[in-house]
């Protein structure tokens, strides 16, 4: 079965909100600026479900993992709180060019994507861990080796597009980011995978429900036993298992 027919896997529901895991070039909602595309996370999961979902926070189209949905209105306002009060914690893993710093923290103010050249800059801070490191030997671009690390990121701060800015910002974009990367990397990675996304994935989001006071941790786990089959993110798992990768930090499946 395909991404496009397929449900949408629920990673946890309770009577006022519901985790999903989006895959990889799904929007969370329509939008005139993808006219084009057919898969939906809002409706499919509403009609999955038979009931109208409420989105809290965003992942880029390209982005798989974790998302939050509300299923009424006072959850979606309480849960929309969480979010704009930085309650919500979130960890990203991302495949990025070259090796960056073992852990740095990136404080540089962005300006929202679509204002003018003159609009104020908002602050916007994110921690990044190097998890794991891999040299092939291939020249991809003007070197005779190409390099790529596995980090995982901590936005501490909520602006759109923030990982991928912040890591274009130290040179060391995300393989597949048609905007901020490396388009002779982008397209190696790509021919040499076998798919062409984005290789940035919200493995996890912890925080307390609001209306109930339950503390959740919710996880889109990327697997690691070579028999897990039928597990979600089979692309990261075969990404981290058939190349000679130097382990820093094991990535926790479960977060």
């Amino acid at each position: 079965m395909s991404n496009d027919t397929a449900p949408l896997t629920i990673l946890w529901q309770d009577e006022d909100m519901v985790a999903v895991h989006k895959p990889a070039g799904w929007l969370v909602h329509r939008t005139g600026l993808d006219a084009h595309e057919t898969r939906f996370v809002m409706q499919t999961l509403r009609d999955q479900l038979g009931r109208h979902v409420f989105p809290v926070h965003r992942l880029d189209k390209g982005t798989s993992g974790v998302l939050l949905m509300a299923l009424h209105a006072d959850a979606a306002r309480a849960l929309c709180a969480v979010f704009e009060q930085h309650q919500a914690h979130k960890r990203y893993i991302a495949m990025v060019r070259g090796w960056p710093l073992a852990a740095q923290t990136v404080d540089h103010a962005l300006r929202p994507d679509d204002a003018p050249p003159d609009a104020p800059v908002q602050p916007a801070c994110t921690t990044f861990r190097r998890l794991a490191t891999l040299q092939l030997e291939v020249p991809v671009d003007r070197y005779p080796s190409t390099r790529v690390a596995l980090v995982e990121a901590q936005p501490l701060t909520g602006r759109r597009h923030q990982i991928r800015r912040h890591l274009k910002h130290i040179a060391h974009p995300i393989i597949g980011d048609a905007t901020h990367g490396k388009g002779a990397h982008n397209r190696w990675w790509a021919q040499e995978l076998g798919q062409q996304r984005l290789w940035l994935h919200a493995l996890s989001l912890h925080l307390v429900q609001p209306l109930s006071g339950q503390r959740l941790s919710l996880v889109s786990p990327i697997p690691s036993g070579a028999d897990d089959a039928l597990a979600l993110n089979q692309d990261w798992a075969h990404l981290l298992r058939h190349h000679p990768w130097q382990v820093e930090h094991p990535i926790d499946p479960g977060a």
